[in-house]
């Protein structure tokens, strides 16, 4: 039983390592297959016939020949299952229907005002019963929801504490699977940012990569060695949390002097107010920057520069190779950056600053809803579809 049992986990694995393959190297032959995986040929090819068999790859067309037969070439099929992915944030509630391959291929964005449980989760679940009913018809379905919370998020799903949206333990998580029944992710919106940008965009090159996202509060997601760090119960990256300046004002989580007290688009909007832009938005102070005016090109770098305090500090605690910069602050970067880079360059220490590299998000507003998206889709492959699911 125990040989039987060895063969079935060998086999498992071999055959993820297979799909793999060709998702990476797609058009790929099973020779090629055999040479970049070390398998033997007749185990690529019984592996491959059952992947054509569950409608997971695809044959499509010839190769070149290195001598004989032409080869069979590869494909991963992209359309056997769709994903839909959920960036929770505190005024709006942003969905994507991705296919396999995490392309896009419908999107939707929900605004609200008020922040009650019941009122988001309503708002919530119309925007995924729209996504899944845009679909089209596949083998696999919905073959799962994940989705992006700004806030401590256990291991389990549950919204322990969201400061800027009020919420206490919410369980998440388990609400999604008991209504839609199909496999639920739920991850801090900054994790699933970093990993968006470490799949998908600017990060791919990078095996240390930390991830601001700046909206409303600051959240940072950590790929450590090429992976994800949640810490031990999921609670890593709660940086916007770190205290800059030790008498300074209390914050919605309950210390005092929060990096994203003087770093975020809340610390702008409340800076604006005392310097006569009433009820202005991010774009209207960065068109007012743009337009040459003084004031909101001083805020906008006074901003930068509690940024740059803040990176300083995790570019000493990390020694990342990258930073990446997200949320809606991306748009004031032509007045934030240079702020930014003056305070790693006058602060950072030398061995430190000269070793990582600043950007800004690739993704831009799909960060998080990517990272849920490729999350998703490596659950599901691992897995690798043994069970249909649909959103009825």
């Amino acid at each position: 039983m125990s040989q039987t049992w060895n063969q079935h986990v060998v086999k498992k694995e071999n055959k993820a390592l297979v799909l793999e393959t060709i998702k990476e190297k797609a058009p790929i032959s099973r020779a090629s297959i055999a040479q970049v995986t070390g398998l033997n040929k007749g185990t690529v090819s019984s592996l491959v016939s059952e992947l054509i068999d569950e409608k997971l790859t695809n044959e499509s067309g010839t190769g070149e020949s290195s001598g004989g037969r032409r080869p069979v070439m590869l494909l991963l099929n992209e359309t056997a299952g769709y994903t839909i992915s959920i960036d929770l944030g505190v005024k709006s509630i942003l969905g994507v229907l991705t296919d396999l391959r995490g392309n896009i291929l419908h999107e939707k964005r929900t605004l609200f005002n008020n922040n009650n449980v019941e009122e988001v989760l309503h708002l919530l679940y119309k925007l995924i019963d729209e996504l899944g009913v845009a679909a089209p018809d596949s083998e696999y379905g919905i073959v799962g929801i994940g989705v992006g919370v700004p806030g401590v998020v256990t291991t389990e799903g549950e919204i322990l504490l969201a400061p800027n949206l009020g919420w206490k333990k919410v369980p998440l998580s388990q609400l999604l699977s008991e209504k839609y029944q199909v496999p639920i992710t739920v991850e801090n919106e900054a994790n699933a940012g970093a990993y968006g940008e470490k799949v998908y965009g600017v990060g791919q090159l990078s095996s240390e990569l930390v991830y601001a996202s700046v909206g409303i509060g600051i959240g940072v997601g950590l790929i450590l060695d090429g992976k994800l760090y949640r810490g031990l119960r999921g609670f890593s990256g709660e940086l916007g949390h770190m205290t800059i300046e030790k008498d300074g004002a209390v914050c919605r989580c309950g210390n005092k002097g929060c990096w994203e007290l003087y770093a975020s688009e809340q610390a702008l909007l409340k800076q604006a107010e005392k310097n006569g832009y009433v009820n202005a938005t991010v774009e209207e102070i960065v068109i007012a920057a743009n337009n040459g005016e003084a004031n909101a090109i001083n805020m906008l770098a006074q901003l930068g520069d509690y940024l740059g305090v803040g990176i300083t500090n995790i570019i000493h605690i990390f020694n990342p190779e990258q930073v990446v910069m997200g949320n809606t602050l991306q748009s004031a970067e032509k007045f934030i950056m240079p702020a930014i880079e003056k305070r790693i360059e006058n602060n950072a220490i030398g061995f430190n600053k000269n070793d990582v590299q600043l950007n800004m998000s690739k993704l831009k507003k799909h960060s998080t809803v990517m990272g849920m998206a490729a999350f998703t889709i490596e659950s599901f492959y691992i897995t690798r579809g043994n069970e249909r699911v649909t959103i009825s």
